[in-house]
């Protein structure tokens, strides 16, 4: 059995994503949701589940998780967030390793989109997921600046985005939950009237699959993108860890 834990999870398209493919592919294996209030209980469903082997992390416990690991990934520790663990059982010992997948699925899903004006990004957002959308940005060599509500050390407050820095940063990437479901009306507070047609505009959110964020976006000519290609591509890569 395989699972996901999160706060609240009625937005979650993976437990369909998994048994469809377990159905199809003839695998005799489950995948259920588990809503805990605290991260803590993670550890009483690795006891009460002697079958469960793995299960992925969602909002808001991609960074709170990792004290309660036994293990890693060296991507995972530098990004400071895991989103995938595998449980392995040796007798009466269980064993926990935490890996960062969000970086292969937002990387496969950005890099066909990706043209040469783009220089610079903003990162919307300063949770557990936007440590790996500035993993794979780091990588790709774009330069990036966090957008919150505070601003800090490379990081912005929201009234502090001007037309101007909109303009100069062509990849806006949103790691926030404003506009999941069911509170679809929300977005995030930017200059949607600065956006043009070389903005690349990606939400990482993909119930609704297309939110209020894109929309505004795309009726500036901006590219959107939803997270559905990112969830498909991570769920890939946390199969592949489980099964190794």
């Amino acid at each position: 059995m395989y699972g996901l834990i999160g706060k609240s999870l009625a937005h979650s398209f993976s437990a369909n994503y998994f048994n469809e493919k377990f159905q199809k592919e003839n695998i005799e294996e489950s995948y259920k949701l588990f809503p805990i209030d605290s991260v803590n209980e993670a550890l009483n469903l690795i006891g009460s589940h002697p079958d469960l082997k793995g299960f992925n992390v969602t909002i808001p416990y991609k960074q709170e998780i990792i004290p309660l690991l036994d293990e890693v990934s060296p991507e995972a520790e530098e990004i400071g967030a895991v989103n995938v663990v595998k449980i392995s059982r040796i007798g009466n010992r269980v064993l926990t390793k935490g890996f960062n997948t969000d970086i292969i699925g937002f990387r496969e899903s950005l890099i066909p989109h990706l043209h040469k004006k783009i220089k610079s990004a903003l990162i919307l957002g300063t949770g557990g997921a936007s440590k790996a959308i500035a993993f794979v940005l780091k990588q790709l060599d774009i330069p990036y600046t966090f957008v919150s509500r505070n601003s800090g050390d490379n990081k912005i407050a929201y009234e502090e985005l001007s037309p101007d820095l909109i303009t100069n940063n062509l990849l806006i990437v949103n790691t926030t939950p404003v506009g999941m479901f069911p509170d679809v009306n929300r977005f995030p507070p930017i200059p949607y009237e600065s956006l043009t047609s070389d903005h690349i505009c990606f939400d990482l959110i993909y119930n609704p699959e297309m939110t209020e964020f894109m929309k505004k976006s795309r009726l500036k000519g901006a590219t959107v993108v939803n997270g559905l290609g990112m969830l498909y591509g991570q769920a890939e890569a946390a199969w592949n860890i489980w099964n190794s």
